[in-house]
Order: structure tokens, then C-alpha cells, then sequence
């Protein structure tokens, strides 16, 4: 009974020293787990236009503002903006960044029916999208970030392929107060 009980304590002993090895090379083997999707530095771009906003039109000033909540979604691959002015008018947009085309897409639609959708990319700091609306004009929108923590949202329109540039609305987001 002896011999018995001095293998079972040698292995008790040694198993730890034994295994441990091994159990430290499987994990080692092991793949690195996936990143989480959409935490590349290109999807944390356009943060600068999260928050609640009060918007004014700089070209036709209005004694009301307007509001503009701005969202991360779906654990932060999508804006979602959420657009209403003090006459009723109201408009949904959803901005995300598309890496397989490495762009960043718009799709606005408002309450009377109109939708843009739009693609683009940064350039000297500020988000510029553009595309074809249905009546056949070009839309260019710029998201820009200014000093004390403004944005800029300058809105263009072409009616001769791009030649020429109307600005149809230069938005002035400045923070909300909650």
C-alpha cells in the first residue's frame, strides 16, 4: 500500500509542473479574438457632430432655432440624426463609414418626401459628401468644426454638373443647452 499512496503523491506533485507547460502553449496558439467592429479611427471621424444642437440658418436668421440631436448607433457604426424645425418641418439622416469602399455614406430623408443620398470623405478637416438629388441637381454638404465647440454645415447645389455652386444653407450648430 506503500509504493501506492508514494506514486499518487509523486503525481500530485508533479501533474502541476507537468501540465502547466502545455497549458501555456494552448493559450499562446490560441488566435487573438476579433476586433470589435467599427472602432477604427475612421468611424470616430465625424464625433465632432454628436450631441444635442441648436441650428441656425446663417443666410435666412429666424427668431426660433432649430434642433438637431446627433447619435452613435448600433454600438457606434452608424449617426443618426434626428432634424426639426419650429415650423414642422423634420428630417432623418443615417452617416456611417463604409470601409470596403473607404467612404462615408449620408441617406437623408424629410418629411415632405425628398431623399439625398450621399458619399464623400474628409478634406481640410471637414466631411465634404455630395451626390445627385432626384431632380437632377448635384448636393454638396460640408460638416465643419469650429472654435468653442460649433459646427459648421454648409450645403450646396449645382444645376450645371458642378460648374457653378448656390449655397442653399450654411447651418451654424452650437450646443444646446439640457
Amino acid at each position: 500500500m506503500y509504493p501506492t499512496l508514494r506514486r499518487l503523491t509523486v503525481l500530485t506533485v508533479l501533474a502541476p509542473l507537468v501540465l502547466a507547460p502545455g497549458a501555456a502553449l494552448a493559450q499562446d496558439s490560441a488566435p487573438p479574438p476579433a476586433p470589435k467592429p467599427c472602432t477604427a479611427e475612421e468611424y470616430r471621424q465625424l464625433d465632432f457632430w454628436l450631441g444635442t444642437w441648436e441650428v441656425r440658418n446663417q443666410l435666412r436668421p429666424q427668431p426660433s432655432a432649430s434642433t438637431n440631436r446627433i447619435t452613435a448607433e448600433e454600438g457606434g457604426c452608424v449617426i443618426f440624426e434626428r432634424y426639426t424645425t419650429p415650423v414642422g418641418y423634420t428630417g432623418r439622416s443615417l452617416s456611417f463609414y463604409d470601409a470596403a469602399r473607404k467612404r462615408w455614406h449620408q441617406t437623408w430623408i424629410d418629411s415632405q418626401g425628398q431623399a439625398l443620398y450621399l458619399d464623400g470623405g474628409f478634406q481640410d478637416g471637414a466631411l465634404v459628401l455630395s451626390g445627385e438629388a432626384a431632380n437632377g441637381s448635384l448636393n454638396r454638404i460640408s460638416w465643419r468644426p469650429l472654435a468653442g465647440g460649433n459646427v459648421q454645415q454648409l450645403w450646396e447645389t449645382s444645376k450645371d454638373g458642378g460648374e457653378t455652386w448656390t449655397t442653399a444653407f450654411d447651418g451654424l450648430y452650437s450646443p444646446a443647452g439640457d
